[in-house]
Order: C-alpha cells, then structure tokens, then sequence
C-alpha cells in the first residue's frame, strides 16, 4: 500500500511530536540510573550510525572507531574545562601554555572535537584505505591503539593515564537525543543523496562503480572522514555525560560494542542502527542481575560476575545463526511498510471473523 507524500509527511510530523513527548516525560519522571541508560542508547546511536557508514554502507571493513571517539572526547574536554579546573588537575605536570586558559561554548567545541576526529581520520585513511578486507582492519585496529598509546604519553596534554576528571556535565538528555536526531535525518539524506549512492556502488562492486565513473578513492576517504567526525562528536558526547575520561576507557572492547550493535541491527540499515543500539544498551543493562545472586529454585548461585556477558553473547549469537542479515538486514522503516503491515493485519481479521461467524452459524443450525 502506497501513502501520498501528504500524509507520510503528517505521520512523520505526528511521530517526532510524540518522541519529543517521550523524552520530556523521561527526563522528568525516570530516576537517575534508568535516564543514563537511555541517553547511553542515544550516544550509541550516533556511534553505530558512523560506523554503519563506513562498514555497512561503503564496504569497508574498519576496527579503529574507539580511537577517534577518544580525539573528540579529549579535545572536547580540554576545550571546555575551566583554567583553575585545568590548574588542580594537571597536578604531575603542568598543561601545555596554549592550552591553559582556553575555555570555549560547549557547542564551538562539540564542532572542533569532530573536525579533530575528522582531520585524524583523514591522515590515517589517506594511506589506509588503500588496503581491502582484513588488512584495512587490522590496520585501523593498529591506529586505534598508536592513538590511545599517544593520548597517554601526552602528559602535558591529556594529562597522561590519570585522564581527565570533573568535566562539565553538558551532555543531558535533550541534548543527546537532539544530536542523535540530527544524526539520522543526516545520514537519511546522505545515503539517498548521489554520494550514497556511489557509496553503495563501491559496496557492491569496486570495480564496476569505478568503471562507471565513480572516483573510488575520493568517495572512500570522504566516507571514511565523514565517520570519523561522527565518531568524535559522539565520544565528546559521552565524555561529557560521564565527566570522566581516560585512555583505558578508549580500548578496543569500544569499538567491539558498536560495532555489534552495527550488525545485530543489520550492516547497510540506519534503522536497525537506532534499533541495534536500543536494544544492545537496555538488554545489557537488564542481565545485569544475572551477575548477582540467583535463586531459580533448582539452580542457586551465589553471584558470577560476567554472566551477564556470557548469556548476552549466546542471545547474540543465537541472532547471528539464525538471522546473519541482522534485525533489519538493509531494509528502512517506511509508512509504505507500516500501512501495508496494517492492511495485511485487517484483512487477516476480516477473514478470521468471518470464519468464526461461520461456524456459529452452523453449530447454531
């Protein structure tokens, strides 16, 4: 069933009306813990949605998001923290001069953490993205790591492995959630724009996207830059929402996150990003109690720390047997599908109750 663009457009004004309902109703009726967990699903969002770009959309295989995510969150912190906060914190070894009394908006500096991220981005993918497959990864993976290396020797600037404490607390939720927003209606457009489309050419054949005219390369290192300003603005993001940040924070066990996120919601769908990060976040949190003390009548235990992590990988992996295209595989939610769902759902009732009226009438002959 296809809506006039009249009415896709209604439902969609109706729908971001009832979200931002949701979200005014959390923020001012959930406790502390469960609005954390919330504005974490949001963050996550941002962050899967920047490596689906590179993994799922334009095909290629990068491991080194948790390194990027560490140049937004640090440049974001340095470039908002107070110069008497900066004074007490860098108490081993004094701040670097240019850096000791800059403090600027949280906004200006939000902007400045992903160009950082992006310009990283960009000295790493121009010799990277020459490589294909596992080689790009274990590549990206090794940047990944020279990065975190680097922010803990830099001691006159990040302070070194003590990280850095007390940030301000900028990321709420209407902040979080409004970037996540934007964070879709962004890649909405840019995958149905003709760069998109060039980046789903190279997904799916390099050579004959090349052979059409496509400049590989440009497209690439494009994608890949476009990721990694994402992924800084996302890991200031969460810098600002835990106030604290170190280079351990920043490991590869991040990346491994979103990056299952990615493919629980399936590689080539912002839906299932937004879904993928929704459920991976909440369900995570919900098994938390497994690692506790358990009383299931004929089991007990006494309290197994990790076996939340055990019986979420074998949910995940009962997923991935049983469904390797992911939630969503690389399809999108559309008011096309919703209506058409309703319909099918309306006829399935119609038909069901004109059985059952059918056999009351004969039971009643």
């Amino acid at each position: 069933m296809i809506l006039a663009k009249k009415q896709k457009n209604i439902f969609t004004l109706v729908s971001i009306a009832v979200f931002a309902g949701i979200i005014f109703i959390a923020n001012n009726s959930l406790g502390s813990y469960t609005l954390r967990i919330l504005n974490l699903s949001a963050i996550y969002i941002i962050l899967a949605l920047s490596l689906n770009l590179v993994n799922g959309f334009t095909g290629l295989f990068s491991l080194g998001h948790a390194g990027f995510m560490a140049v937004g969150a640090y440049t974001s912190a340095l470039l908002t923290m107070s110069p008497t906060l900066k004074e007490t914190t860098f108490f081993l070894q004094p701040i670097a001069p240019f850096l000791a009394n800059v403090q600027l908006p949280f906004p200006v500096a939000l902007l400045c953490a992903g160009l950082m991220a992006a310009f990283v981005g960009f000295l790493v993918g121009w010799p990277v993205l020459r490589l294909r497959d596992d080689y790009l990864a274990i590549a990206t993976l090794g940047f990944s790591e020279i990065i975190r290396v680097v922010l803990t020797n830099l001691q006159p600037i990040t302070n070194g492995a003590q990280g850095l404490r007390g940030l301000p607390r900028y990321s709420t939720t209407y902040v979080v959630w409004f970037f996540a927003f934007a964070a879709i209606v962004f890649m909405v457009a840019l995958i149905n724009s003709a760069f998109g489309r060039s980046c789903r050419a190279i997904r799916d054949n390099e050579i004959a996207a090349q052979a059409m005219g496509i400049n590989v390369a440009r497209v690439k290192i494009t994608s890949f830059v476009i990721s990694c300003f994402m992924a800084g603005v996302g890991g200031a993001l969460l810098g600002h929402m835990q106030t604290a940040i170190d280079p351990m924070f920043f490991r590869f066990v991040l990346t491994y996150h979103v990056l299952l996120i990615v493919v629980l919601g399936g590689t080539g769908s912002i839906t299932g990003s937004v879904i993928g990060a929704l459920l991976v976040i909440v369900s995570m949190e919900w098994l938390r109690f497994l690692d506790g003390p358990l009383n299931l009548i004929f089991i007990q235990t006494r309290g197994a720390p990790g076996l939340r992590m055990v019986v979420f990988s074998l949910l995940l992996l009962t997923c991935v047997i049983f469904r390797q295209q992911g939630l969503m595989g690389n399809k999108e939610f559309s008011w096309d599908a919703v209506a058409g769902g309703c319909r099918k759902i309306k006829q399935a009732a119609f038909f069901i109750g004109r059985k059952i009226k059918r056999t009351g009438n004969k039971e009643a002959a």
